[in-house]
């Protein structure tokens, strides 16, 4: 799966889709489920690191992040997300951040939340040779903006801003476009306006590919996103192991295979002195004392 091959998939008409990751073990399981593009999102800042907004994740975490999810799907396309202020201070330290992605990173895209006034900055990019997918609509790390996160595009006027956005985008360089969180006419008039792969998030089912937080896809979060709907339950199965782990430490049945000392080492360990005291149970009422 490589770039060329999401653009043949977007010229057919294929879908194509996309969750975020951020670590090789979800990495290595999702690519054996098929799916297409791994976002390394900034949304690791709250769901992996504890944030309350994806503005706080850091530069260094997210390239080592990067790098793990392309190591656990090395035949996945992997995107890597410019934090907050790694693209913002300067052009040539945009660049260089950029250039990290694909080098430390390993990632095979890189994503920048943006409007029109950065077709500059994405021209350099492209010119230096590094594919770039421009974010546009709801743009998350403007949330100390706006006081939290919202849609976008509800206005004519701000709608076609958004489309004007993307046509710029694409324009001077970005080989593909994201929109989030967009009524359906919006995404509409992008697609019409636009030749580079579209991937949505709460942007309607129009678009070439789809991506959403993985933990929602998961049923992990405790709020999910209106345009997420989870396909399986697992943060109450991970309640429910974790009450069994307790369960079981607490009984002494933690089950699995013991360690045995080989045949006759087991004397002469003895024979060096007592052993440790058994610890009773946490059930036992003199262990509780």
């Amino acid at each position: 799966m490589t770039l060329r091959t999401i653009n043949a998939m977007a010229s057919r008409g294929e879908r194509f889709a996309c969750l975020t990751a951020y670590d090789a073990t979800m990495a290595r399981l999702l690519e054996r489920a098929g799916v297409h593009v791994l976002l390394v999102g900034d949304t690791a800042a709250e769901v992996v690191l504890g944030f309350p907004r994806t503005f706080h994740m850091p530069l260094e975490v997210s390239l080592a992040l990067t790098a793990a999810v392309k190591r656990g799907a090395p035949g996945t396309v992997v995107m890597g997300d410019m934090p907050f202020l790694s693209y913002h201070a300067s052009d040539a330290e945009a660049i260089r951040n950029a250039g990290r992605y694909l080098t430390e990173g390993l990632a095979d895209i890189v994503k920048l939340e943006v409007d029109a006034s950065f077709a500059p900055l994405v021209g350099q990019m492209a010119r230096a040779g590094i594919p770039v997918c421009a974010h546009v609509g709801s743009r998350p790390q403007l949330a100390a903006l706006t006081g939290g996160y919202g849609s976008a595009g509800r206005t004519a006027a701000e709608a076609e801003r958004i489309v004007a956005d993307a046509v710029a985008m694409e324009r001077a360089g970005a080989v593909m476009l994201l929109v989030e969180a967009v009524p359906d006419e919006v995404t509409q008039r992008i697609l019409a306006s636009t030749r580079v792969p579209l991937i949505g998030i709460g942007a309607g089912t129009r678009c070439h590919g789809q991506v959403l937080v993985v933990q929602d896809l998961l049923g992990m979060s405790d709020q999910t996103p209106r345009f997420a709907a989870p396909a399986a339950a697992l943060g109450d199965a991970i309640v429910s192991a974790g009450r069994e782990w307790v369960r079981r430490v607490a009984s002494g049945e933690i089950g699995g295979e013991r360690y045995r000392m080989r045949a006759g080492e087991a004397e002469r360990f003895g024979a060096a002195g007592p052993g440790a005291p058994e610890v009773k149970p946490a059930s036992d009422p003199v262990a509780g004392r």
